[in-house]
């Protein structure tokens, strides 16, 4: 039989509690919720959810706080405003009566003066400014050498003959006839010598010859003094006085050409703009206007209307301009003439809504500035135009129908009068029989 030995801690004596119910003993948990509070969980516990809702109370005012508010001040300058109840607005621009007119040069060339300056009132006619012309003047001199040259040769032709030469010729005629004699008296010995075997044929054929020679330069001669005494031909005069015609042709044209390098105002009016100085180099087609002219006597306003308000537009209507920078004056427009060729817009307000494929048509319009302050070319104005629709007209359909019930009636009411008349005319005459 096995012997139970006791366990080595089995005689250990137990703690004190020991016999005790469970319930006396608590757990560890809750020995640690049980213990005294620090500072760690006070911060943990209290000021981190305070610190949170702080910052949710932050986050929200700010929120509220810094939200766009859309507020509508007034504008830094009021904007025009239309004096009609139905309106037309369109943009304009101030021009002189005879539009702005950019002169240039026709040929290019080096400017060497300039003859008037801004402001300045020319006439037509008046010289602008005057190109280099030295080589035009050198040209010049050629074409009058020539011109001289060939009416020298006219004057020689018409003179012809010459009083001089006939002597000249005479004598050449007197040698060639002497020449003549010489050769027919050589020719009759050597004759008379062949007939008597002395001379050879060869020698007699050699004297014949000379003769003949002899007899022809005495033709000639004679046809020289001739052809002299006759003086120049007609039609050689002719084309001397075409060589002297042409020569004056490119003379007057040499004239011409210096002509155009002294740029001359061809209307009246004042000089608006000058974008040229001595020393530069103009060209046949400058990139600006040279000088610009223009008639502000009256003044044009050249408005732009936009091509969905043509339907609107009425050349009876009333008109009025408001200046940019000056909106309390409205200057009184007159309707001048509408340009019937709808052209893209090029005068652009800068609204972010304008469109620049927009074609407009344009009107002329005559500005009345008297009792306003002045406008000058080229200032922007705001036009208005009155929208309001006129009375429609009767169509001429309607109208001939209209006249022919009309005409009808006054003539049944006439036929009607005039059937009375009668009937009453012979109850009388039956009355009185």
């Amino acid at each position: 039989m096995a012997t139970i030995h006791p366990h080595p801690k089995a005689d250990r004596a137990l703690p004190a509690d020991v016999g005790k119910p469970q319930a006396e003993n608590p757990p560890a948990a809750i020995q640690r919720a049980t213990r005294p509070r620090t500072l760690a969980d006070i911060l943990t516990q209290v000021l981190l959810p305070v610190l949170g809702l702080g910052m949710l109370a932050f986050a929200i005012w700010y929120v509220v706080n810094t939200k766009p508010v859309v507020k509508h001040p007034p504008p830094p300058i009021e904007p025009a405003r239309s004096p009609y109840a139905d309106t037309l607005a369109a943009s304009g621009v101030v021009e002189a009566q005879t539009q702005n007119i950019a002169v240039g040069s026709a040929t290019p060339g080096v400017v060497v003066d300039v003859l008037v300056t801004v402001g300045d009132e020319v006439e037509a006619g008046t010289p602008l400014f005057r190109l280099d012309d030295r080589q035009l003047q050198g040209a010049l001199a050629v074409k009058q050498a020539d011109l001289s040259v060939a009416k020298s040769e006219l004057v020689r032709l018409e003179a012809e003959p010459r009083r001089e030469k006939i002597p000249v010729i005479v004598a050449q005629v007197d040698e060639a006839n002497a020449a003549v004699i010489r050769e027919t008296d050589a020719l009759r010995r050597a004759e008379d010598m062949f007939a008597k075997r002395v001379l050879p044929e060869e020698e007699l054929i050699n004297r014949r010859e000379a003769l003949a020679a002899a007899k022809a330069k005495l033709d000639r001669s004679q046809a020289d003094l001739s052809l002299l005494k006759a003086g120049s031909w007609e039609y050689d005069l002719d084309v001397a006085r075409a060589m002297v015609a042409r020569a004056e042709a490119d003379m007057a044209n040499m004239q011409v050409e210096l002509d155009r390098l002294e740029v001359r105002a061809l209307v009246s009016g004042r000089v608006l703009q000058v974008n040229v100085r001595p020393g530069e180099f103009v060209g046949a087609s400058p990139g600006q206007p040279l000088v610009i002219l223009g008639n502000t006597d009256l003044l044009h306003v050249r408005a732009d209307i936009d091509e969905f308000d043509i339907a609107r537009f009425n050349t009876r209507s009333g008109a009025r301009a408001v200046p940019r920078g000056n909106l309390q004056e409205k200057y009184p427009l007159e309707f001048v003439r509408v340009e019937p060729f709808v052209v893209p817009k090029r005068s652009l307000t800068g609204d972010n809504t304008e469109r620049v494929d927009t074609r407009v048509l344009q009107v002329i319009y005559r500005l009345d500035s008297s009792g306003h302050p002045p406008l000058y070319v080229g200032q922007q104005v705001e036009v208005f135009v009155d929208a309001e629709q006129p009375p429609q007209a009767v169509p001429r359909a309607d109208a001939s129908a209209d006249a022919s019930a009309d005409a009808s009636a006054d003539a049944s009411a006439d036929a009607s009068a005039d059937a009375s008349a009668g009937a009453s005319a012979g109850a009388d005459v039956g009355v009185g029989m």
